[in-house]
């Protein structure tokens, strides 16, 4: 069916260093292993949901350098329709700079770069898109003003609206309460309610709290434990399938996207959920972050096991 799903977000560069230990402040440490990766929540999540089976339209903000360039490229090569991507002429696109210890400990540093300058005006640019969309998806790696102004305008279209909350941060009530689907992990839920989420009882008292605020659908994605899901008088869990994960980054991405192809397509929320964690599950048995996306025929045979 292709669905049509827009992704309103960052898109990186991600520079990485594995070292065997983490340098101290003045200190080199030689004999690293160098690695350009793709990233950025906007953009991995746009890969998500193309792969997954949704035609995708990304809405960002990138450079006009090689890291812009190449971002840009890898978008189109996953058939993501880049038509609303501006270019920022004197920002460079964002980037991270990352140092991997030996024992999986880091250090990073983040230039958000033309990130920052995707503003609502670019939002109403993107309208006929929006407008013909089943599902928009944000995160919160651009301003906040853009994200809120992108969500006010898939409600009054009647578009349904799923907000990724992370990086971390305290919200607008009123910004929460307009998503269709609120998919924060155990720490950022714990940032948006203030509540414990050590365990699986904390994290569903603390999803029951936002649904009491007006929250349509939150679901928590929680790792191995699984994603419990929360809406009206009920609170459901949905388990992950073991696996060996050998990363985790972009694991709530996968998922985000995911979810928003699926439901674009028309499948009921528990349809939606068991094909999202199927997804996610999938990834974090490979490397990297858009590069371990599974495609719609890999996750629909997970889900067949």
């Amino acid at each position: 069916m292709n669905p049509r799903v827009v992704v309103i977000g960052s898109a990186n560069t991600d520079l990485v260093i594995r070292v065997s230990r983490l340098p101290h402040p003045g200190e080199t440490v030689t004999g690293g292993r160098f690695e350009i990766v793709a990233g950025g929540k906007g953009a991995n999540q746009a890969v998500a949901a193309a792969r997954a089976g949704a035609r995708v339209t990304f809405v960002g903000n990138i450079g006009c350098d090689p890291f812009g360039d190449a971002a840009l490229k890898r978008l189109r090569r996953e058939k993501i329709n880049t038509r609303y991507v501006a270019r920022s002429p004197a920002t460079s696109s964002g980037a991270a700079l990352i140092m991997v210890g030996q024992r999986g400990e880091n250090l990073i540093a983040v230039a958000p770069g033309s990130n920052e300058e995707l503003f609502p005006r670019h939002i109403d640019a993107a309208l006929p898109a929006i407008r013909a969309a089943r599902c928009l998806v944000a995160q919160l790696e651009i301003p906040l003003k853009t994200v809120r102004r992108a969500i006010r305008l898939a409600n009054r279209l009647n578009v349904p609206a799923l907000l990724n909350p992370a990086p971390a941060q305290r919200l607008p009530l009123e910004l929460l309460q307009q998503t269709t689907w609120l998919t924060p992990n155990e720490s950022e839920l714990a940032t948006l309610t203030g509540l414990p989420t050590r365990n699986k009882s904390e994290v569903a008292t603390a999803a029951r709290e936002l649904r009491t605020c007006g929250v349509a659908n939150i679901l928590v994605t929680c790792g191995a434990r699984g994603v419990c899901w929360c809406s009206g008088a009920v609170t459901r869990w949905f388990p992950a399938p073991k696996v060996r994960a050998v990363d985790t980054v972009g694991a709530g991405d996968c998922f985000s996207g995911a979810f928003a192809a699926a439901v674009a397509e028309g499948k009921s929320l528990e349809y939606a959920i068991r094909f999202a964690v199927a997804a996610a599950s999938i990834s974090v048995t490979r490397p990297g972050a858009q590069s371990s996306m599974p495609t719609r025929r890999e996750i629909l045979r997970a889900r067949n096991r």
